[in-house]
């Protein structure tokens, strides 16, 4: 199934069978993506195709300046027909949530999705709402110096498993890009694979991979290592040695 996943997803994303493989992987290890790239190398095409082909559901949201926090967790309104309190979900209540140009918008906003990516819940007005199970958050930024752009704050940036970049396809890979939309759009073409119950199934089975323990004491010592190396500004967290414990089990 996971050739056949990344056949397919590969058909519309041409030359990136790396990245593919990168964010499946961070996918059946329940993290979350940022990708930071220049406009136009595919970014969306990919959460796109993930979605068709995983059977997944999906959300986008371009981050602007007006974007407030209510749009990604929901808000609650009266219903003047039932006499009560309504909540309305927001975005993020998606398998695939892509964050685009995140950091775009206000930190305000950039905040409302801490609760999101850790917690995978949204809380509004003292509930909390459990978002559906897979759940993932595609972000993409533009290089630090972009106009309108500034830094995502550390809190935020240690809730991505991965940090990648698409780059631009190879020679071949854009021709054959170019052929192939001539007439229709690859990602009409494109099969599911899978479904929910399936993603779910093989995040059960990865976490279910024994680690030894020399192997989690070397991951553990790998880490802390950063924390007190002078050439690093901000060493590993926790939070990220259990990301990569995570992500060691799974090889694609």
């Amino acid at each position: 199934m996971i050739n056949r996943i990344l056949d397919e997803i590969g058909a519309v994303v041409k030359g990136k069978d790396e990245v593919i493989r990168n964010v499946l992987m961070a996918l059946l290890s329940e993290g979350h993506v940022l990708i930071e790239d220049v406009p136009g190398v595919g970014k969306t095409t990919l959460a796109l195709a993930f979605s068709k082909v995983l059977g997944l559901d999906y959300k986008r949201v371009q981050f602007t300046p007006d974007v407030v926090p209510s749009d990604i967790t929901g808000f609650t309104m009266y219903d003047k027909n039932s006499g009560r309190f309504r909540y309305e979900k927001g975005a993020a209540f998606c398998n695939i949530f892509l964050a685009d140009e995140i950091n775009r918008t206000s930190s305000k906003t950039q905040s409302a999705l801490l609760e999101v990516m850790e917690e995978k819940q949204a809380t509004v007005d003292g509930k909390s709402h459990p978002l559906p199970r897979p759940f993932m958050v595609i972000a993409t930024q533009n290089p630090e110096g972009g106009a309108g752009t500034q830094r995502l704050p550390h809190a935020q940036l240690d809730r991505f498993l991965i940090k990648i970049s698409m780059g631009y396809p190879d020679f071949e890979s854009e021709l054959d890009m170019v052929r192939d939309r001539q007439k229709t759009n690859p990602l009409e073409k494109a099969e599911k694979v899978c479904g929910i119950e399936d993603i779910l199934k093989m995040q059960e089975e990865a976490g279910s991979v024994h680690i030894s323990e020399e192997v989690m004491a070397y991951m553990t010592g790998l880490c802390r290592r950063t924390r007190g190396d002078e050439m690093i500004s901000l060493g590993i967290s926790p939070r990220g040695t259990l990301a990569l414990s995570r992500l060691s089990l799974i090889h694609i």
